[in-house]
């Protein structure tokens, strides 16, 4: 029996290894949670018009405000159920996800709070779905490294283990990777993995800049090294894995045209290593499926492209190595098994 190519992409076996807890609230649980916690969110006739922004600072405010409405541990439960929820849905069976801890902490919610309820919601709903997760608390650079070091702080004294790593993100632009150095050596040696936002707003010098001075391997967006060659022939050589987002690139990168010349599908040209994630889904009308078919059908990639891609996205996780050998084995029979079945 054939299957369509949309079929084809809805079966593949998926990880989502760029996504924000935050940025996956859905519009009706804002509200539900703005209107429990008495916040304000900004003017709106329907919840979804809130979804709406031009650029990266736009989104942002918005980030924040929608964040703000998410209070009690229960609150943090709900979201991340719900995101996981959709993940499974789309047969992501493997989640690493950001989260913003520097949102709440200036409302009093404690980091305790937080990982309690958002490890509930993981619970939950590998339970229920069968997906597993982990954590990824992000440094918001536009705060500052000493607020960044009281982060680490919380995030090692609390030895959860599903805190995995931690991310570099906010407003890329002006704010360069290289002050976060410290702060990256001593998050390392403590065992925790490391990513950067870097190449999305910023310029091509951010991802570099992310690659030596945090000592990164995993670069979230890096949509800007297509205009450093010399850039491109390093990240291929080092085997960075970036993990691109189209419907957010969209919006939040120069490139706003998904076509067969956006950087992303250049990228996969040139032989780097990519993946497709959703980032923040519900905020740009999106899910990982929808991402999956807009590479397809937009950008142009192919059935090779998107199993390179799955396997890209083991190499690239932060699992153990004996399990993503025994991943990259099952996962590429299982593959090759929908490519045979193409229409």
């Amino acid at each position: 029996m054939s299957i369509t190519m949309r079929e084809f992409l809805h079966k593949l076996p998926k990880m989502e290894l760029h996504l924000h807890l935050e940025g996956a609230i859905l519009p009706g649980t804002a509200a539900d949670l703005a209107r429990k916690n008495g916040i304000t969110l900004p003017p709106h006739d329907r919840v979804e018009d809130l979804y709406h922004y031009e650029n990266l600072k736009e989104f942002l405010d918005i980030y924040t405000a929608v964040s703000d409405s998410v209070v009690s541990a229960d609150d943090f439960r709900r979201i991340t159920f719900e995101m996981l929820q959709s993940c499974a849905s789309n047969n992501a069976r493997y989640v690493e996800f950001f989260f913003s801890p520097q949102v709440h902490l200036p409302h009093g919610i404690t980091f305790d709070t937080m990982i309690d309820g958002i490890t509930a919601g993981m619970d939950e709903a590998k339970a229920e779905f069968g997906v597993e997760s982990r954590i990824i608390p992000g440094v918001n650079r536009e705060l500052g490294p000493s607020a960044g070091e009281e982060l680490l702080d919380m995030i090692l004294a609390r030895g959860e283990e599903r805190l995995i790593g931690i991310g570099l993100d906010f407003n890329e632009a002006p704010f360069p990777p290289e002050p976060y150095a410290a702060l990256f050596a001593r998050a390392a040696k403590a065992g925790l993995k490391v990513t950067a936002h870097a190449g999305e707003s910023g310029p091509a010098r951010h991802i570099a800049g992310s690659i030596d001075a945090l000592g990164v391997r995993r670069i979230d967006h890096g949509y800007h090294v297509v205009t450093d060659e010399a850039l491109v022939e390093r990240c291929r050589e080092l085997g960075v894995l970036f993990t691109c987002c189209p419907s957010t690139a969209a919006v939040t990168s120069p490139w706003h045209d998904l076509s067969a010349e956006h950087p992303i599908r250049k990228m996969a040209d040139a032989g780097l290593k990519i993946m497709i994630n959703s980032d923040d889904p519900p905020m740009f009308g999106t899910d990982l499926a929808i991402e999956y078919i807009k590479s397809a059908e937009m950008l142009g990639l192919t059935p090779a492209m998107f199993r390179q891609m799955a396997l890209n996205s083991i190499d690239g996780s932060w699992l153990p190595e004996t399990e993503k050998s025994a991943l990259k084995s099952s996962w590429s029979q299982e593959i090759d098994g929908l490519i045979a079945q193409l229409a």
